[in-house]
């Protein structure tokens, strides 16, 4: 599977083109590049290094824009990196560390927006890359397109092998710095001419030498600082019309909006743009504010019509999470950020060893949790009477991470009603975790039907059963990452457990037949009991309205309304059953007065009467 060339688009639904998120309904999410999202993990790696390069090889391979940080860390000599080079665009920060391979393998990285910086300071920080016990280790830097870092310095220390660094005209590529002021860290590298700090403006090949007497031959373009003054930003060659539009960012190839390399603000099916097509514009001639039918909602650095999966609309924009004064509302298949009645129902952000601080009062869904008690840090274990708060969760937005539980419970049952894990934050491209917990001897999960994005990671809990005999490949949405996104050793072993999410009915991933309050039952009460049941169409039994007559050998109703009973216990208004007829009551047209027939069924008075 290949990426596309840069704003082609595709508008057939598939699975595998790259510019498509996934299919919603009829329509599609169609970004015109393909974009991946980063991650968060600093110097930290989740499971073993062969898993974790599979997870970074599935993220970025065809991937154009990464939407987060792009970390290395801990990656053998002998890993093929060559699935980076697709990438242009980093909208966070750029992190190599403590890598063994010889050259960083971005040879079309554009532009890093540093929209997050490493160590509140740095747009890209490379170190620590060489072999502790051998001769491998960092030696080029690889980053022949890289035009401008918009937000953050550089950091390029102890990286033996190092040849290169140096002599990157720094000054051209970092937005609006003078040598001064340019956050450059020392350049603790063994293998550079100290006295050779910058490369002129190179068309199309430069030459440069190593100590060791080696040339290395490369283009590079220097977009900035060779401009002629009329130029507003960065331009395409010496001359005065050589500009590039005030919108491009990291240069161009010619003076329009559509000729840049990179978009400073926002990409608009391949123009460069201040801001996305509004949800709202003005009508001259009604003087109105009204709907624009062309709307596009802003998506990182890109115009969409449809935000991707896993993303929220607040006004113009596509958020992974809704503010704290909105909440999540679903209207016609999408899912938008509105402002609240009274209180939110929801759970704020939440990273949390002892809730015995944070109170969940009716809270419907979380943005994270992580559980992990620390005496070093003066953590107190979690209490396990408190966990109780976490019953009414039915969605986490971003990951459950546990490791740690309490040693009373066996089970991950105070989550019984979770739903959903969206998945829109990751810890360590996982968004379930559980493991070294020794008390777990189910997960208790029984409600959990989707993880929209990101893996499973359950290791290490040794008497834990049952997760094998639940059907993950059901569970984890993307059917990209179902192969390549379940780490599940170290556990019981299978052939000592039987069961599921765990023992009994009610811990079923999904019923043979039909379902009551999350537990799975042969039948519902279609024909018995004093209270009689429908089954909608996931097979789940619900009881019939109140005021349906229980009907003998035969169905009460056909759904939970009062208009869907076979018969009525008391009146029939319309369609309708009810306990009474209307009385005085306001209608359309007027006050409605209505007097039961001798059938049961409740008629409308004679237009002379007045008082019924």
């Amino acid at each position: 599977m290949s990426a596309k060339e840069p704003w082609s688009i595709s508008f057939k639904c598939a699975i595998e083109n790259r510019e498509i998120f996934e299919i919603i309904g009829v329509s599609c999410f169609i970004s015109p590049v393909a974009v991946c999202s980063g991650t968060q993990n600093g110097m930290s790696t989740t499971g073993d290094p062969e898993n974790h390069y599979k997870l970074m090889k599935e993220r970025y391979t065809g991937c154009n824009i990464v939407m987060g940080n792009l970390e290395i860390i801990l990656m053998q000599h002998t890993r093929d990196f060559s699935f980076l080079q697709s990438i242009k665009e980093v909208t966070g920060h750029v992190v190599f560390a403590m890598n063994e391979f010889s050259r960083l393998p971005l040879d079309n990285l554009r532009v890093i927006r540093g929209n997050n910086l490493y160590e509140d300071r740095y747009a890209l920080a490379v170190m620590l890359n060489y072999q502790k016990d051998g001769q491998h280790g960092l030696q080029e830097l690889g980053l022949t397109n890289l035009t401008e870092i918009l937000e953050g310095g550089v950091q390029i220390f102890d990286n033996k092998y190092l040849s290169y660094a140096p002599q990157v005209n720094w000054l051209d590529i970092v937005k609006d710095a003078s040598l001064d002021e340019l956050p450059l860290s020392p350049y603790a590298n063994s293998n550079f001419n100290a006295n050779s700090h910058f490369i002129d403006f190179c068309v199309p090949h430069c030459t440069l030498t190593s100590l060791e007497g080696q040339q290395t031959s490369f283009s590079v373009s220097v977009t900035k600082t060779v401009c002629a003054p009329q130029c507003n930003s960065r331009c395409f060659g010496r001359n005065p019309s050589d500009c590039c539009h005030v919108e491009c960012a990291g240069g161009c190839n010619g003076p329009l909006d559509t000729d840049c390399f990179a978009c400073k603000n926002f990409n608009n099916s391949g123009s460069c743009v201040l801001q996305c097509p509004q949800t709202l514009i003005y009508n001259k001639q009604s003087f109105k504010m009204e709907r624009n039918p062309n709307a596009k909602y802003q998506y990182g650095s890109i115009c969409v019509a449809q935000c991707p999966p896993n993303f929220v609309v607040d006004g113009s924009s596509c958020v992974r999470n809704c503010p704290a004064d909105k909440m999540e509302v679903d209207k016609n298949g999408a899912k938008r950020c509105e402002p609240c009645r009274g209180l939110c129902p929801k759970g704020n952000h939440f990273i949390s060893s002892n809730i015995g601080y944070f109170a969940l009062n009716n809270c419907f869904y979380l943005l994270f949790f992580f559980a992990q008690s620390d005496p070093y840090e003066k953590i107190p274990p979690l209490n396990p009477e408190k966990l109780k708060v976490f019953n009414t969760v039915q969605e986490i937005t971003d990951y459950l991470n546990i490791q740690s539980w309490p040693k009373s419970l066996s089970n991950l049952s105070v989550f019984s009603n979770l739903q959903t894990i969206q998945g829109r934050k990751l810890y360590s491209g996982y968004s379930f975790l559980v493991m070294n917990i020794p008390s777990l001897t189910s997960l208790g999960l029984r409600s959990l039907q989707k993880l929209n994005d990101g893996g499973v990671y359950i290791t290490k809990n040794k008497n834990l059963c049952y997760y094998n005999t639940v059907n993950w490949m059901r569970i984890i949405s993307s059917p990209q990452k179902q192969q390549n996104s379940r780490v599940i050793k170290e556990n019981r072993k299978a052939e000592q457990c039987d069961g599921c999410w765990g023992a009994g009915p009610d811990q079923c991933v999904s019923c043979n037949k039909y379902s009551r309050g999350g537990t799975c039952v042969s039948d519902c009460m279609f024909l018995t009991g004093t209270r009689r049941e429908f089954a909608t169409k996931s097979g789940e039994c619900l009881p019939c309205h109140p005021e349906c007559k229980v009907q003998e050998g035969m169905k009460t109703c056909t759904g939970p309304g009062a208009d869907q009973c076979v018969a009525c216990s008391s009146l029939q208004d319309g369609p309708h059953c009810v306990s009474s007829c209307p009385d005085g009551v306001m209608g359309g047209e007027g006050v409605i007065f209505k007097y039961a027939s001798k059938q049961g069924r409740c008629e409308t008075c004679h237009m002379n009467c007045t008082q019924g």
